[in-house]
């Protein structure tokens, strides 16, 4: 029976053809149907029955799977199926008696396998290319994408070790003496570092990110010497010498495809490549395949860490040189406040300011004659500023991070975090000559201490992207699937061996959905896709919209029209929303310089954009100087006893250590503000004590009654809508005159009696 069905055939199809049911004229078919419909509705419920016995087989599962149907279209296919043969007023009349014959026992299951199939071709049409489509998607060898790297003996030399012991100063010095060399890193504050360092030492280099050039030479001639980030580098430009820094971000779930596009396709007789000894076996596995040996060279760190006994416990024992480690704007915000309260100035570091900004800072706080000798900063300082940082003090060791499956949750600080951060202390060279670690708060030291002695996780993959070749192949034989679902296809289909996984497309398909109604064709769709802007940023996604629709009428985006829409100028900011708006305009300005770089006649004024931004620069650089004004303005304008500076929209999923709020558990009245939490083992419960320190009582006296409940809501262990119903039930209470446990009782007795009026 499944030999008939195996290739999607049976001898209804193959003889079907000229059988007389299908050459009944049109209106004696349909006549047909009626009364094959009239005589088996009293089947339908064995219809129904077979169907199900149907998907269930094994045998047809795999049938599907051999014919592009995984478990996924598998199980969709069927659900359409289904509805089609129960619901349907056109159902075919081979159909019908192919379906009748299996409710009376003359038939098999099994023969309704090719009408499943022929649905399923015409839901998706992609199974009809498969193979092709398959091809096109096989993933499992990047090492021949490179033929020209492929072409030459390379060596590779990993330079391997913890933060702060040289690892990189000797691949640098390496790349200083060759006679061309390109550096790649993961930041453009790192690549310009390089640039500067190689003109310092009369290298000429050029830099190149994605939003600027800057040549060496006066007449535009490309140097021999490149710094750029990572994402920028050409694989196609022969090198003596190619450095790749930070090398473990080759695991990143959304850009670790650049890193292995550099490792694999870089064309240079030498590639160095720093980072973390847990990658050493991943890259020596890689290079394995492509033929090529890797000599490691290991360093220790230059100088020693200390990690202290005791804990901060309060901003009064500051002490020059110390950098409180936040991982949350708000934090930032209210930490700089309670230091600045206490008559010490601090400079301020996070992930969204502008390069500039950010050195600008940096520079504040080593300079010996600035009375600036506190920093606060985010995790931003873990790769790209040099900084003089006697102790590392961590606010929380829990962290908003994105899973595997593009998800934001919560969850404590890897050791490998925990190490590149605490790394910045006692940096080599610097005033400072041993560096020291502690946390904010008692609690949450044993834990930092146990995730800095614990080893590093070994990189185990690396990452891949779609090119936008692959995905031409793809839109060639799907004309009419749009970019979002090409991506997916392609995802869905592609074939990956144990050394590699996919990156995270959900920016790009973020992306490729909110412009999916703009006329554009293919190639720009996929290049406006790969824009690098935080979708969480309303400001900027709307102009990228605005930037799409412009280029498809194919008018020139020029200087008047963004000044325009952007209402430029602008004027210093009065308060944190203004200063967020000025960073969101300094994002759409870097967009901007991006896109000019790809579509030079539609983007033309890139040199006067570039000026501008310049300036919004030094106006953002004087907000943050004069943050905690700002933040004095924001609480004052807000509601009485609101302690939210600026909203951090942030869904959270489950973490990874489960914990968690119970949100979807009713919050009693009684219990005003107790979170339940579930916290299976040790480990966890050390997590849990990192959430209740956060509820400090010195937070709660800078920041008043709204502090502890915007402090859960941010952490993800209270929503919104959890406190409105607390507010609300609360306000009953106290009308009622009903109060702790009282209330409880009171609660219970009226659910019974509840329930006694409805018995």
């Amino acid at each position: 029976m499944l030999q008939q069905v195996k290739d999607g055939s049976s001898l209804w199809e193959k003889e079907g053809q000229n059988s007389h049911y299908n050459c009944l004229p049109s209106s004696c078919s349909a006549a047909f149907t009626i009364l094959l419909k009239r005589s088996s509705v009293k089947h339908s419920s064995e219809v129904l029955k077979n169907l199900n016995k149907f998907y269930k087989r094994k045998e047809i599962q795999r049938l599907g799977a051999e014919n592009g149907l995984d478990a996924r279209l598998f199980h969709q296919v069927f659900i359409s199926f289904r509805k089609y043969i129960m619901e349907s007023s056109s159902v075919s009349a081979d159909l019908h008696i192919i379906l009748n014959d299996i409710c009376c026992g003359a038939g098999h299951v099994d023969d309704l396998f090719p009408f499943f199939l022929r649905h399923a071709k015409q839901i998706f049409p992609m199974l009809d290319c498969m193979d092709d489509l398959r091809k096109i998607s096989d993933l499992r060898l990047p090492p021949n994408w490179y033929p020209d790297a492929r072409a030459i003996q390379r060596k590779i030399i990993f330079h391997a070790g913890p933060t702060n012991s040289g690892k990189t100063y000797h691949a640098i010095q390496r790349f200083l003496s060759a006679k061309s060399g390109i550096y790649c890193g993961p930041l453009k504050l790192l690549a310009h570092e390089i640039f500067q360092k190689s003109n310092d030492a009369n290298v000429p280099c050029d830099l190149v990110t994605g939003e600027e050039r800057v040549y060496a030479n006066e007449d535009a001639r490309q140097a021999p010497h490149i710094a750029c980030t990572i994402e920028m580098c050409s694989t196609n430009t022969p090198y003596e010498v190619a450095v790749i820094d930070e090398i473990q971000m080759i695991r990143d779930p959304a850009r670790g495809w650049a890193w292995t596009r550099a490792l694999l396709g870089l064309c240079a007789e030498e590639i160095h490549v720093c980072g973390e000894a847990a990658a050493i076996d991943l890259v020596t596995e890689l290079m394995y395949t492509t033929g090529e040996e890797v000599e490691v060279r290991n360093y220790k760190r230059l100088t020693p860490l200390t990690v202290l006994d005791y804990a901060l416990e309060s901003l009064d024992n500051l002490r020059p040189g110390d950098c409180i480690v936040c991982f949350s704007k708000n934090d930032i915000y209210s930490v700089s406040r309670q230091i600045e309260a206490r008559g010490l100035e601090c400079a301020v570091i996070y992930g969204s300011l502008p390069p500039g900004t950010k050195l600008e800072q940096a520079k504040k706080f080593n300079d010996p004659d600035d009375p600036c000798k506190i920093l606060v900063a985010t995790d931003a300082i873990g790769m790209g500023l040099n900084l003089c940082i006697k102790r590392i003090i961590f606010n929380s060791i829990v962290k908003p991070t994105i899973n595997e499956k593009g998800e934001k949750e919560i969850d404590s600080i890897t050791t490998s975090q925990a190490l590149q951060i605490a790394g910045r202390a006692g940096r080599y060279g610097s005033s400072f000559k041993q560096g020291e670690v502690t946390t904010m708060h008692r609690d949450d030291l044993m834990q930092l201490k146990e995730i800095l002695s614990e080893p590093v996780r070994p990189v185990k993959a690396a990452g891949l992207h779609p090119t936008p070749e692959q995905i031409e192949m793809f839109a060639y034989h799907l004309p009419d699937a749009t970019l979002s679902n090409l991506i997916d296809i392609f995802v869905s289909l592609s074939q990956v061996d144990g050394l590699y996984f996919v990156c995270n497309i959900d920016d790009f398909k973020f992306l490729a959905d909110m412009i999916q109604h703009i006329p554009l064709n293919l190639r720009s769709r996929y290049v406006f896709c790969t824009a690098p802007l935080n979708r969480k940023e309303p400001f900027v996604c709307t102009m990228l919209l605005k930037f799409a629709r412009q280029f498809s009428r194919n008018e020139p985006l020029t200087f008047d029209w963004l000044c325009r829409h952007t209402k430029w100028p602008l004027a210093a900011p009065k308060n944190i929303k203004e200063l967020v708006h000025l960073e969101a305009v300094h994002d759409v300005f870097d967009l901007y310089l991006w896109l000019s770089y790809r579509f030079m006649d539609m983007f033309p004024d890139a040199v006067l954009v570039r000026d501008i931004q310049k300036k919004l620069d030094d106006i953002i650089q004087v907000g943050v100087c004069n943050i905690t004004k700002l933040i004095r303005a924001s609480q004052s304008a807000a509601a009485p006893g609101t302690a939210e500076v600026v909203s951090e929209d942030f869904p959270l999923s489950r973490t990874r250590r489960d914990i968690r709020a119970v949100s979807d558990r009713r919050v009693k009245s009684t219990e005003a503000l107790s979170i339940a939490v579930e916290v299976p083992g040790e480990r966890r419960a050390k997590n849990l004590k990192a959430y209740q320190s956060a509820t400090r009582q010195e937070d709660l006296k800078s920041h008043g009654r709204g502090s502890l409940a915007n402090r859960l809501l941010r952490e993800g262990l209270l929503t919104r809508e959890m406190l409105r119903q607390l507010e609300s039930e609360w306000q009953d209470q106290h009308r009622n005159g009903r109060y702790g446990l009282g209330s409880k009782r009171d609660d219970q007795s009226s659910s019974k009696e509840t329930g006694k009026k409805k018995k």
